[in-house]
């Protein structure tokens, strides 16, 4: 009895566990592990738009992919991260190469520690991201409630599980 008690007790921290659903892969030339959330299509306003997170043992990767749209990005562009019902924001910079296929990356550091600004956007919702390209116009992606907990989600896998390839 004092058994079932405890299994009773405890079932709601179960229902609370991440259901991280992660892709597993392994790079054929450099034989690193790579997980990946895979894309995610937001819509909003008119505008669509995919984003991925990968993991491998150096960095968290988040990739942003504006469909249907010429957007181009370079070195010196930047997302400006917003979180729902606060003031702060953070200024991430494209890492990726320039384009003009509407592609913007911004990485982390995958270690022991997790940085900041992927702890806040793992544990708080993001209102909005504004993409500043070459052209100096704002691209504002806006989230939907069920859009800010599924990027939520991602970003929370990715913290969790990006740990695991960490070279012990």
């Amino acid at each position: 009895m004092k058994n079932c008690f405890l299994l009773l007790f405890l079932l709601p921290l179960f229902s609370l566990a991440q259901d991280c659903k992660l892709k597993k892969s392994v790079d054929p030339f450099t034989h690193e592990t790579k997980l990946s959330t895979g894309f995610q299509n937001f819509t909003n306003n008119g505008l669509t738009v995919s984003i991925s997170a990968d993991a491998t043992a150096k960095e968290i990767d988040f990739f942003i992919w504006i469909k249907g749209d010429n957007k181009c990005f370079d070195a010196e562009s930047v997302a400006n991260v917003t979180f729902e019902g606060e003031r702060s924001k953070t200024i991430l910079r494209n890492a990726g190469s320039m384009n003009c296929d509407g592609a913007f990356h911004f990485v982390f550091k995958n270690s022991a520690s997790t940085p900041t600004w992927l702890t806040r956007m793992a544990t708080k919702k993001l209102a909005t991201i504004k993409l500043v390209g070459t052209d100096k116009k704002e691209m504002v992606i806006a989230f939907s409630d069920e859009q800010k907990v599924l990027f939520q989600s991602m970003a929370a896998c990715m913290t969790t599980e990006g740990k695991t390839l960490l070279v012990q």
